[in-house]
């Protein structure tokens, strides 16, 4: 098992039931309800996984990647990323469902979300693979997919200063 493949097949899911969004009928809001109220729960459980389990590894083993001076760029970049992703996620409440400004302001975490994504995809977890050994990478995976077993049903969304939190997991 690998924290990095588990990151990639959560990205997939994130676009997956993105992708489901967008074929539901407009005036299908049960459905669009139930969709939209998973996929939000399941991104805050994966942006606070890699704020407890993998951006601490990478801080501690990382030196770079994907144009990023090392992994201090990388982190403070993810975690401003998480907390625009939580900001529009927390936009999306603010429109009833299936309206014009329900679509727009979903899609706005879509664009969110999937920059983020495609900058990790590029920058920390290509910088982890280089210099994680495999057993870290192992353990750290486990610790990942406990958390976000043990969280299933979601936490509570929190913006991060992305300053404080490197200073408190260097």
């Amino acid at each position: 098992m690998d924290i990095t493949q588990l990151i990639l097949d959560d990205h997939h899911e994130q676009r997956r039931l993105f992708a489901i969004l967008e074929q539901i009928d407009r005036n299908d809001t049960l459905a669009l309800d139930a969709i939209w109220s998973r996929l939000a729960t399941f991104l805050e459980v994966h942006a606070k996984a890699e704020e407890v389990v993998f951006y601490p590894g990478l801080l501690q083993i990382g030196e770079g990647a994907g144009g990023k001076d090392g992994p201090e760029d990388e982190t403070e970049d993810a975690i401003e990323d998480h907390n625009e992703i939580r900001d529009a996620v927390a936009a999306v409440a603010g429109h009833a469902t299936g309206t014009e400004g329900w679509y727009e302001a979903v899609a706005a975490a879509n664009k969110a979300n999937g920059d983020h994504m495609a900058e990790e995809e590029r920058e920390g977890l290509t910088d982890f693979r280089f210099h994680a050994p495999l057993q870290m990478r192992h353990d750290l995976a486990v610790a990942f997919a406990t958390f976000e077993a043990v969280h299933v049903t979601g936490v509570k969304a929190v913006n991060e200063d992305p300053e404080e939190y490197i200073a408190e997991n260097s």
